[in-house]
């Protein structure tokens, strides 16, 4: 049986009146799956997991819906390295480029100065398929985050 980490609630502020609609089919899945969340600024479902050795991993489950023909898909995010500069040391690139080609689920984007693992799925997936995807990305990213810096920072 696969174990997905129990998730731990993460204090934040949701901005009242300037944050975005959440997606409650997201949030009733995560209710579903027992997952406590919060719903950032951005209306995204944001989540904290216990890793495992001392050890959290911050995941994103994406409330817009990216549509191309007649997919709709909805994102996973988990941040696994921050830059120091804007633009990735190309150690670290080629790293990242190699362990997207090894994943079953996802892939490395940059986003600004952060390495974010990525996993994209049906936006009507089912309980069962959204958490494999947050598991993914959850234990992708923190591998990779523990592998570069050696510390627990998401």
């Amino acid at each position: 049986m696969k174990r997905i980490a129990t998730a731990l609630l993460l204090t934040a502020t949701v901005f009242g009146a300037h944050a975005a609609e959440a997606d409650k089919a997201v949030g009733r899945v995560l209710d579903k799956l027992d997952y406590p969340y919060e719903i950032d600024e951005d209306g995204d479902y944001k989540l904290v997991f216990d890793a495992g050795d001392d050890r959290t991993q911050l995941v994103f489950v994406r409330s817009s819906v990216e549509e191309f023909g007649t997919h709709k898909v909805r994102e996973i995010w988990s941040p696994g390295y921050n830059s120091p500069g804007k633009q990735f040391p190309a150690a670290v690139a080629n790293r990242l480029l190699e362990d997207s080609q090894d994943a079953k689920l996802g892939a490395w984007v940059k986003q600004d100065q952060l390495a974010m693992f990525v996993v994209k799925v049906d936006a009507a997936a089912s309980a069962e398929a959204l958490s494999d995807a947050i598991d993914a990305a959850m234990r992708t990213a923190d591998a990779m985050e523990n592998e570069l810096t050696k510390t627990d920072e998401y």
